[in-house]
């Protein structure tokens, strides 16, 4: 049974979070602040953290860094805010999604069990929504899915989980590595944002705006802008693809 923290400091919101949890399989311990997250987390094994920012002790995003400080457990965020810059922020922090409020119960019990089909140290999901029985256990990568990759001066390792771009190491996010590891594998090869959803995060029903929010992070970090692409250039209606510069 999965082992969930929730860290919420609305009483009511609190209690809610935990019985749709509960309902769904997961053992839950809970926290209405963030220095008890951090004592939770640093002293409880933890499958995955449902971290609310609105905190009375800590900012969410310090709280987030400090808990990446300590451990890789990962971490959905719940938040109210929806700019992307900010949002961008928490994924860069080591948050490994991202619910704004208001959500159904669905939805969280949904993104939480993608997050922990996704995270390789974690052996087994919660059960899908609305659904009960065992965990599904997460497949084994292929030989082809580790073989490494080079695009330009993109070098990507899936096996190792590094990339580089002429010879300097990017630093990623899980999601954000995970996402230019599957379009390596598929060079010049335009790739929908729905296919993006079933392969790497493993959740069609979800909004395109996810895919949005991660794309963006990596085109700075791969030094170009959606205006002016070098490498992910955007077929509009279409989808993404990865390719060498000209």
């Amino acid at each position: 049974m999965p082992s969930v923290l929730v860290v919420e400091d609305d009483p009511s919101i609190r209690q809610s979070l935990i019985e749709v949890l509960t309902e769904h399989g997961y053992a839950v311990r809970s926290s209405a602040d963030g220095f008890g997250a951090l004592r939770e987390v640093t002293q409880t094994p933890l499958d995955a953290v449902v971290l609310d920012l609105g905190l009375p002790d800590l900012d969410g995003g310090d709280a987030l860094r400090m808990i990446r400080g300590i451990s890789s457990v990962p971490v959905l965020v719940a938040t109210a805010r929806d700019d992307e810059r900010e949002i961008i922020s928490l994924l860069n922090a080591g948050a490994d999604d991202y619910l704004v409020k208001p959500f159904s119960g669905g939805q969280l019990v949904a993104r939480l069990s993608a997050v922990l089909r996704r995270t390789t140290h974690v052996p087994a999901t919660g059960p899908a929504p609305g659904t009960r029985g065992a965990p599904a256990a997460r497949a084994a990568p292929t030989a082809d899915a580790l073989h490494p990759t080079t695009v330009g001066e993109l070098a990507v390792d899936p096996g190792a989980r590094t990339a580089y771009l002429a010879g300097v190491e990017l630093r990623l996010t899980r999601r954000e590595f995970d996402l230019l590891a599957f379009l390596a594998r598929h060079p010049g090869q335009v790739v929908s944002k729905r296919r993006l959803l079933t392969e790497v995060w493993r959740e069609p029903y979800v909004d395109d705006q996810t895919v949005d929010v991660h794309l963006s992070s990596l085109r700075r970090k791969l030094g170009e802008r959606a205006a002016a692409p070098r490498y992910l250039l955007t077929v509009r209606g279409v989808g993404i693809k990865l390719v060498a510069p000209r």
